[in-house]
């Protein structure tokens, strides 16, 4: 005679010891869109809206916004909340359309090594940023640079 488990029975059970990464992915998955909303539309904002609009970004405008940290610390986390947010949504999508095994674990090394490799890359760019480096030639440099 065979039984049949009542509806109600779990699938596997459940994991009773350790963190649960999927409950803080989702967590930071709406925490970081809640805070990338306030800062893309603060972003938005000052770039579009404020002064002279979307006519008034170029380079100088740039180097100008990210000679201040408040923009450059506002640049990257909105750069990092993007990214690790994009990816946790990536490693969900991989998680839901593969099965277990080397296929998904590729798929996720290459959502982490892509996701590593853009964060620090845009942080560097933003803290390393020098629109006026010493010592380059006067021809290659903006108009604002003192040397120019």
């Amino acid at each position: 005679m065979t039984v049949i488990d009542s509806p109600r029975t779990p699938a596997r059970p459940a994991r009773r010891s350790g963190v649960n990464l999927e409950k803080w992915g989702w967590v930071y998955m709406r925490a970081s869109g809640v805070l990338l909303v306030v800062l893309i539309f603060g972003h938005l904002f000052v770039n579009l809206m404020v002064g002279e609009g979307v006519h008034a970004i170029d380079f100088g405008f740039v180097g100008g916004k990210w000679a201040d940290p408040f923009w450059q610390w506002w640049d990257v986390l909105m750069l990092w909340l993007a990214l690790i947010h994009g990816t946790n949504g990536m490693r969900t999508l991989v998680n839901d359309y593969t099965n277990p095994g080397m296929v998904q674990k590729v798929l996720k090394g290459a959502l982490l090594v892509s996701a590593v490799v853009l964060l620090v890359l845009g942080t560097l760019v933003v803290f390393t940023f020098e629109p006026c480096p010493a010592g380059a030639p006067a021809d290659l440099l903006p108009s604002f640079c003192p040397a120019a």
